[in-house]
């Protein structure tokens, strides 16, 4: 996967290729799909919801710029992969999972794999996680058509954000960064995903 999904996209940061040959990817995924593991494809983890490519995750890490010392909010952390590599490479991770189920396995699966520095919150993802924050990256784990009010509150000044943004079926990830109190944003490459549950954009009433 490293070598012809993820050098091949310009990914080439150390602690990135690190963390991806270090996590096993299966783990993250139903048993059902753990042969697919390692597909260049998004894998379905049922209700609507999938787990990245791993070349467009990848990329939305090198994006980011993680470093070491960072504390970093992950939203729609799936089966807690983005919550595995991104423990390997930061100083601590929060993930906030609304579904029951898919939190309790990403609780044991990072558990296995003792990223003791990551915690899984069973709550909604949109509300984010205003008791840890703030923090210095916010990584949503899917697409958005629009953020909820008081995401962005929970970055810190020089705080990064990053997301897929979808307009119908095309989507774009965006970089946000915290500047003298505002967010200012910046085109980093093309993707797409779902939804994530709570970022959909507020019906329109029309006449």
């Amino acid at each position: 996967m490293v070598d012809t999904q993820i050098r091949p996209s310009d990914v080439t940061k150390f602690p990135i290729i690190a963390a991806m040959l270090d996590i096993p990817r299966e783990n993250f995924v139903p048993s059902a799909q753990a042969q697919v593991a390692y597909m260049d494809a998004p894998i379905s983890l049922g209700e609507g919801r999938e787990l990245l490519e791993a070349r467009t995750f990848a990329k939305m890490l090198d994006a980011l710029d993680i470093r070491v010392d960072d504390e970093v909010l992950i939203l729609g952390g799936n089966l807690g992969y983005s919550a595995a590599i991104l423990a390997r490479m930061a100083a601590s991770v929060v993930m906030v999972e609304e579904d029951a189920d898919m939190a309790r396995d990403a609780e044991q699966a990072l558990a296995a794999i003792e990223a003791d520095n990551a915690v899984v919150l069973n709550q909604p993802i949109s509300k984010g996680a205003p008791k840890a924050a703030p923090f210095d990256v916010i990584v949503i784990d899917g697409a958005v058509e629009h953020l909820p009010e008081g995401l962005v509150e929970q970055l810190r000044e020089g705080g990064r954000i990053a997301a897929i943004f979808m307009e119908r079926s095309l989507g774009a990830v965006r970089v946000g960064q915290i500047i003298d109190g505002h967010l200012a944003w910046r085109f980093a490459f093309n993707a797409s995903a779902p939804i994530v549950p709570g970022f959909t954009a507020p019906t329109k009433f029309q006449l």
